[in-house]
């Protein structure tokens, strides 16, 4: 999965980007930094998956991963090229999902490219100009598609329609998300790939001293387009990052500040995705996180941990990773009738530990 960072500049996006990876993404006081997308890798620590390791005494602990973007900071005029914009958008069709981060702390040290701090003006921003590079993107390939259609091509002439469906939503400001792709042209949405039916997390950047509290203004707005919303102090997660784990516990506590601002930046970037963990983990072998869509079944879910596996697919034995804590291992769940059998057609729960049965 990629999530992309993006926001105006100086929202705090390089930060936040430092925080999450420890990979040292340049923050500089000027809009631009970021030239390029960094692109980190970054594990998704699963407390639950720790503790299924423990119990059946795991060689090691393997986490999912996510992909993190850091996109250069966009403007007004984005989609016409300013400050770069074309590029950066390129960058963000690339990805899965939004963190738009959002500045709300008061930092006069920090300057703003509009000289003042209005968050739901900087939200105004980045929407209208994510609504109208995807105008511009849906007007194009209209004019493509049109040529096929003419022809009675009918996967062509579904496309048009929802093309124009979408260009006329777009010209008045609602997103692509509010309008349903064609089921006779099934690939269209994937050609599109418009920004504005990408699911976000805004996020916002907020003062020090209260880390956790959404402002009511942004958590309106995210209620109504249909957005996740979180608050964290970014400058104070990437200060955290760069201490030990018993330092940055100490240091949280003082602020007052309750379960990592970074945790649940993640976990909110996989919830955008209705995305669920589920776990594989033996004795001697690694304990490892996996991440499916809702939904997935267990023959779809040993495909995510190897082709092989999925094609000699049997059975699949399931068990909570509570219920396995409980009984102490395999061996107790079973006894307690805890641990059951799957078919291929089982839907993976969150937090389910299973192991798969194959013929090689």
């Amino acid at each position: 999965m990629k999530v992309g960072i993006v926001g105006m500049p100086n929202a705090g996006k390089s930060s936040l980007f430092n925080a999450l990876t420890r990979a040292g993404a340049q923050a500089a006081n000027y809009p631009f930094t970021t030239i390029e997308p960094n692109v980190a890798v970054v594990p998704v620590a699963d407390d639950r998956l720790d503790s299924v390791a423990a119990t059946v005494r795991s060689s090691d602990v393997i986490y999912d991963t996510l992909d993190v973007h850091d996109i250069a900071g966009l403007v007004a005029g984005a989609h016409r090229g300013e400050g770069l914009g074309n590029q950066f958008l390129a960058h963000i069709r690339e990805t899965d999902a939004l963190l738009h981060v959002v500045r709300a702390h008061h930092d006069d040290g920090v300057v703003h490219p509009d000289g003042r701090v209005d968050p739901l003006a900087d939200i105004e921003t980045i929407e209208t100009e994510l609504l109208y590079a995807d105008l511009e993107q849906a007007e194009r390939r209209l004019e493509r598609v049109l040529r096929k259609a003419r022809s009675g091509d009918r996967a062509a002439v579904a496309e048009q329609a929802w093309l124009q469906q979408l260009r006329d939503a777009l010209g008045e400001g609602r997103p692509a998300s509010t309008v349903e792709p064609p089921a006779q042209a099934p690939n269209a949405l994937r050609d599109l790939r418009p920004l504005t039916a990408k699911p976000v997390l805004l996020v916002a950047n907020v003062d020090e001293a209260d880390p956790e509290l959404v402002p009511t203004q942004i958590a309106a707005h995210a209620a109504a387009v249909g957005a996740g919303v979180i608050a964290v102090s970014a400058r104070v997660e990437a200060e955290l990052s760069e201490l030990d784990d018993a330092e940055a516990a100490a240091m949280r506590a003082e602020l007052g500040a309750g379960e990592s601002g970074l945790r649940r930046v993640i976990a909110g970037a996989f919830g955008l995705l209705e995305q669920l963990a589920f776990f594989t983990a033996g004795e001697d072998k690694p304990a490892q996180s996996w991440h499916v869509r809702r939904g997935t079944t267990a023959w779809q879910a040993a495909g995510s941990i190897h082709s092989d596996i999925q094609r000699g697919f049997v059975r699949a034995e399931i068990v909570r990773w509570q219920e396995l804590i409980e009984a102490g291992g395999y061996a107790g769940a079973r006894e307690r009738g805890t641990l059951r059998l799957e078919g291929r057609d089982y839907a993976v729960a969150d937090g389910d530990v299973m192991t798969v049965k194959f013929t090689p």
